[in-house]
């Protein structure tokens, strides 16, 4: 992104991601309050691949969708893979946060629905770009 435009730009996507972000963690808190057992788990396991994926467009407003979408999924499998150490159950018996940020067990099926939360992150923002694109066109 160069110039002006380019900086209006940035600035676009980053506060759109934002929202989305904020969005998402309503969604997460929704979620929690109005539903349980496997369908709210599973949910809130998309959900926080989703909020990863917006926080990257936030910090890389420039990233290609793709790339978004990418680095959520790995980054969210990172943290699940993570707790096959022990050191995120540790830290949660500590630290809401970390409970929140870490999780504390390692459950496979997550892996499954961050690719689904990230895959629904990338056709989001490969659907807000494609418009951009076809607006500028114009």
């Amino acid at each position: 992104m160069t110039g002006d435009g380019g900086a209006r730009t940035a600035l676009r996507i980053r506060a759109f991601a934002a929202g989305a972000a904020a969005s998402t963690v309503l969604a997460g808190l929704a979620v929690r309050a109005f539903m349980d057992g496997d369908l709210a788990k599973y949910a809130g396991d998309a959900l926080y691949a989703v909020l990863i994926c917006a926080l990257v467009a936030v910090i890389a407003p420039g990233a290609r969708p793709a790339v978004t979408a990418g680095t959520g999924l790995v980054f969210s499998w990172a943290v699940e893979l993570l707790q096959l150490t022990g050191v995120p159950a540790e830290l949660s018996r500590h630290s809401t946060v970390a409970r929140l940020v870490l999780g504390s067990t390692f459950n496979a099926p997550d892996l499954l629905w961050y690719a689904v939360g990230a895959g629904f992150a990338w056709a989001v923002t490969d659907l807000a770009a494609s418009a951009s694109d076809r607006s500028k066109a114009r």
